[in-house]
């Protein structure tokens, strides 16, 4: 049995519905349904394709999507088809799938053309440029990757995965060039605006009908109902109502379902522009491209009985064709017809007001018949009928009875009693597009009060008109616009700062924000970071903190905060903390390295391994697990096995500074100071302001008795970070050894004040004023080292003894 017209159509608004709120299994089951019906449609094809994507099924999504040689290419197709090779890692694959596309997508902006209505559900030239760049930044293909990062920004600034792609790739963006409005945007905006005035646009529906005197209430509205589908927004472009049809391009019906008495006028859409239907797979409305007539359409509220439908027996108002002189006649068609009675005054059947315009007047009720013989309304009155398909009615009518308040108490009266007899009033439907030669439309409106208020049957004629909601205004938006990009610009200059481990322009950068949204998560979390490696640990742990007390559920950067209370040595806070995001999210890698932590902190270096083992399970691409991984095993002094970590660290992340530098460490420790030396410079490279880096460089220099680039990097430590206490003290040593105790006396007279419980600094101090000649200062700092590290007695007792001798070697002390 063949399914009826329509179920095709009713199929996708069914998948759309599912999709849109999140029930994917339906949305799926319907598209196999849709599928069998349409097996070579390609539209059918790619939502079965995106239902599994949403649901992570990437191979299904994959072989549904895959290109075939005997059908055309389709662009939604191929865009899901690059996002399951993204998800299943073959990039090239995909690149190259989006890339022969690029004649059906490349030239695309969908910018500002998004909203609660309308969607489009194939991408245009920037989402598809930054899929791009996704997938050749994950083949390794850096150069391709900020090209059409680029690019995607170039055609649309609000892309922030393109940014953030190109920061963590390293390369040297200016934020104050990508977050700017762009001459496509202003003339989107003007655009919009035009048609905005083309088009006549409320605040919302209920300023609408409160307002309208030809609306008497919602309730009673047969093209407006109180109670609309799900996707009926009422006068926006593609609801039920009788405004939506006339501007959308869905086929107008009445309540009978039967199609539009007007198959040959042609009616402009919602933004003014020839959009191709391949474009826009669901119609210009958001509603589903309809081949075939559909059985089946929601009706209107039933009237109440002072307005009725159309009788069965009567047609619709028919339309010519329209020519240069179009002329559109209607009638308030009801069951019941009212008598317009014709006094002095009137001409052909209609009254003319000071501005000739034609005036129509309810008076009682039986009205004849239109008199044929009388000349046709003025175009104003043509417009207006078209617009409301009932009853023509003109604003400055109402204007000049205002002014005539005597012959309005008249008009009232007689309406009222009219009323009174019958029962009926005076309704017209809401206003449409007008279909003309020019397609500028004439809209006149009526003011009203409030419809509670208002009488029910002379509203419509003593009320002043109103005023029309603006459009928006290009300035309004601009502004608005602004306002969004220095906001990413305030953001994307911090992100920016952090990617290149500049951490007190990072720090500088976030705290101009504005408190709302510097209090969000993801930026305090940028935030934490930017303290975690400027080495303030405690200041870290506040911003963490915050977000712990914000959003408990955020887990991402979770292991940083993990690793700065590991930092500060804060064993209770780390295990609650580790125990808390696993009852949490088990599955989350953030919440193994927390664990592992906490047993690392615990000297627990086996259980540490078996969490940073399960974090790399979980997600092999999270680089900071392998590195917490490789630390645990240098500990443990299994080389091989850390150097496998930093290596596969490394590999999931090539600008991984860490890893690196944990290679470099196991070079350092197995004595490959050469190879060292290169892994740590590799590092440094990467983040050229971590002191900790420079001094590891200066140590492998000092191992390898190159004296002067090893002070050389210690010099560039302490420029680095003043407070960097390790590299000065290891600047010491060097001027020491160099002969220079002068040098070495000022560094560490620093040292003394910032750490005065460390023998090591007492013992240098000691040696600078022995070279110094100063025996008591010496003798004092001899001393001080012995009481706080008694294990080196005999290394001092040495030294001390050993007075006379300048050129003694003191490389005793030194490795310490």
């Amino acid at each position: 049995m063949s399914p009826p017209a329509g179920v095709n159509a009713q199929l996708r608004q069914l998948i759309h519905y599912h999709l849109d709120n999140g029930f994917l299994e339906n949305a799926l089951f319907l598209a196999s349904r849709l599928q069998a019906l349409e097996p070579r449609n390609a539209d059918a094809t790619h939502l079965l394709a995106l239902c599994n994507l949403r649901l992570g099924r990437y191979k299904a999504a994959f072989d549904y999507a895959k290109p075939k040689g005997h059908q055309p290419p389709h662009l939604g197709c191929a865009y899901v088809f690059a996002q399951a090779c993204l998800g299943l890692e073959r990039f090239d694959v995909g690149a190259q799938a989006l890339e022969k596309t690029r004649g059906l997508w490349a030239g695309r902006n969908h910018w500002n053309k998004h909203s609660d209505t309308s969607r489009r559900p194939v991408p245009d030239a920037a989402a598809c440029y930054c899929l791009l760049g996704k997938l050749y930044a994950a083949w390794g293909d850096t150069k391709k990757a900020i090209d059409y990062y680029v690019e995607a920004l170039k055609i649309n600034p609000f892309m922030w995965d393109a940014f953030t792609g190109l920061c963590d790739m390293g390369a040297v963006v200016r934020p104050q060039n990508i977050f700017k409005i762009t001459p496509e945007m202003l003339a989107s905006i003007s655009h919009s605006v035009t048609n905005g005035h083309s088009t006549t646009s409320f605040n919302s529906q209920d300023d609408f009908d409160g307002k309208n005197p030809f609306v008497s209430t919602p309730e009673i509205d047969p093209f407006n109902p109180s109670v609309r589908p799900g996707g009926d927004v009422g006068l926006n472009l593609g609801g039920s109502n009788l405004l939506s049809k006339l501007n959308g391009s869905i086929p107008v019906t009445y309540s009978n379902g039967i199609g539009s008495s007007y198959p040959d006028v042609e009616t402009p859409t919602s933004n003014g522009q020839n959009i191709p239907d391949e474009d826009v797979m669901m119609g210009e409305a958001g509603g589903p491209v309809i081949n075939e007539p559909c059985p089946e359409i929601l009706h209107a509220p039933g009237r109440k009985p002072r307005m009725q439908a159309f009788s069965a027996t009567e047609d619709p108002p028919k339309m010519r064709p329209i020519t240069t002189r179009t002329r559109l006649k209607t009638t308030s068609e009801t069951n019941e017809r009212t008598e317009i009675p014709q006094p002095a005054g009137w001409q052909n059947g209609h009254k003319r007001t000071v501005s000739g315009h034609s005036m129509q007047h309810v008076h009682q009720i039986n009205a004849p018949t239109a008199d044929p013989t009388a000349a046709p309304p003025r175009r104003s009155v043509r417009l207006l009928n078209s617009i409301s398909g009932i009853r023509p009615s003109s604003s400055r009518l109402a204007n000049a009875a205002s002014r005539d308040p005597e012959g309005r108490e008249r008009r009232e009266l007689r309406k009222a009693k009219a009323t009174g007899t019958k029962g009926k009033s005076s309704t017209v439907s809401t206003v449409g597009r007008v279909v003309s030669g020019n397609r500028k439309p004439t809209i006149e409106i009526s003011e009203s009060s409030k419809p509670e208020s208002r009488p029910a049957s002379a509203a419509a004629i003593a009320a002043p008109p109103p005023k029309m909601a603006a459009p928006p205004e290009p300035l309004r938006e601009q502004e608005a616009l602004n306002w969004l990009l220095e906001l990413l610009l305030r953001i994307g200059l911090g992100y920016k700062y952090l990617s290149r481990f500049e951490c007190s322009k990072a720090i500088d950068a976030f705290n101009v924000i504005s408190t709302p949204q510097r209090e969000t998560p993801w930026v305090l979390a940028q935030l934490g970071k930017a303290y975690y490696e400027s080495s303030k640990y405690a200041e870290a742990e506040k911003v963490f903190q915050r977000i712990r007390d914000k959003a408990p559920s955020y887990t991402d950067d979770m292991e940083v905060f993990s690793n700065t209370l590991w930092q500060l040595k804060k064993e209770t806070e780390l295990a609650y903390l580790a125990h808390t995001l696993v009852d949490q999210d088990r599955l989350s890698p953030q919440a193994w390295c927390a664990l592992g932590n906490a047993f690392s902190l615990q000297r627990e270096h086996d259980q540490a391994i078996k969490c940073f083992t399960r974090a790399t399970q979980l997600d092999p691409k999270f680089a900071y697990a392998f590195t917490l991984q490789g630390h645990e095993h240098i500990t443990n002094e299994e080389y091989d096995k850390a150097m496998f970590a930093y290596r596969c660290a490394i590999s999931a992340d090539n600008r991984h500074y860490n890893g690196w530098y944990g290679l470099g460490l196991v070079y350092e420790k197995l004595g490959k100071y050469e190879v060292a030396e290169k892994h740590y410079r590799a590092a440094f490279m990467i983040n050229p302001n971590n002191p900790l880096l420079a001094v590891r460089i200066g140590n492998v220099l000092d191992r390898m008795k190159k004296t002067e680039p090893a002070l050389m990097q210690y010099e560039t430590a302490v420029r680095l970070d003043p407070r960097s206490t390790l590299a000065r003290f290891r600047k010491a040593q060097i001027h020491l050894k160099i002969g220079s105790p002068e040098e070495a006396l000022q560094e560490l007279m620093f040292l003394k004040d910032a750490a005065p419980d460390d023998a090591n600094v007492h013992f240098l101090l000691a040696r600078a004023f022995k070279k110094l000649k100063n025996r008591t200062d010496a003798v004092r700092h001899f001393t001080i080292a012995l009481n706080l590290d008694p294990k080196a007695q005999p290394v001092i007792k040495e030294a001390m003894e050993s007075w006379e001798d300048d050129d003694a070697d003191w490389s005793s002390g030194d490795e310490r």
